[in-house]
């Protein structure tokens, strides 16, 4: 079945965007973490950003946690925009790594594109509902997009991104019961850091990928 709304294949040298974006991301978030005033839900007076009590998305409010207005923000929403950014143009192109082009990969493709746009609205003060929805449309994207690499015998991005989804369903499931909710700071993090490994795995062997290809084409030539 042949799909003639998925876009062109990108040159290589654009999927060098993406890797560029998500570094700038975690710089940004260094930055934001260094600027955050004080203030968890754990110690509400503690001074500046504590790696084990705050969240993430503590940095991109507009006052901190101990009331202070927060300078913070203005990189960890900078930081959000860019990751988003940066994934969508990713996800965008990532159909051209699947020679065969079908229905399951236009619902990865969608789905991954809509989570990623809703998640951009994370600063917009609709913080639980905009995580859900994204969630929803996130392990859609996902579970579609293992299932292509497993057919393309990216068996290797597979098992990981199965290991990040699995970490990722812990953290909902801690956020909705409460249940072991004085680890989640943590967990959060290491869920953004094996999520964020995997997506440039997952960029550079489409990368590779669309050099070999290119390199393929002009030795036929």
């Amino acid at each position: 079945m042949k799909i003639n709304i998925l876009p062109v294949v990108p040159k290589p040298s654009v999927l060098l965007l993406p890797l560029a974006g998500m570094g700038l991301f975690v710089v940004l978030y260094i930055l934001a973490a260094l600027n955050y005033p004080g203030g968890s839900w754990v110690v509400m007076d503690q001074e500046g950003f504590n790696f084990w009590n705050n969240y993430l998305c503590d940095l991109l409010d507009r006052n901190a946690i101990n009331g202070e207005i927060n300078p913070a923000r203005f990189f960890a929403r900078g930081s959000l925009g860019v990751l988003c950014v940066s994934l969508i143009l990713l996800w965008y192109f990532l159909p051209g790594l699947f020679s065969k082009k079908g229905v399951n990969v236009v619902v990865m493709w969608l789905a991954g594109l809509l989570a990623l746009v809703i998640t951009m609205s994370l600063t917009s003060g609709t913080h639980d509902i905009t995580v859900r929805i994204a969630g929803v449309f996130g392990v859609i994207a996902f579970i579609s997009c293992f299932i292509e690499l497993y057919k393309a015998k990216y068996f290797s991005l597979v098992y990981f991104g199965i290991a990040c989804l699995i970490i990722f369903l812990v953290n909902y499931y801690i956020y909705e019961t409460g249940t072991f909710i004085r680890s989640l700071p943590v967990i959060q993090k290491v869920t953004f850091i094996c999520f964020i490994l995997w997506f440039s795995f997952l960029d550079i062997s489409f990368y590779k990928y669309l050099k070999h290809k290119n390199e393929k084409i002009r030795m036929s030539h």
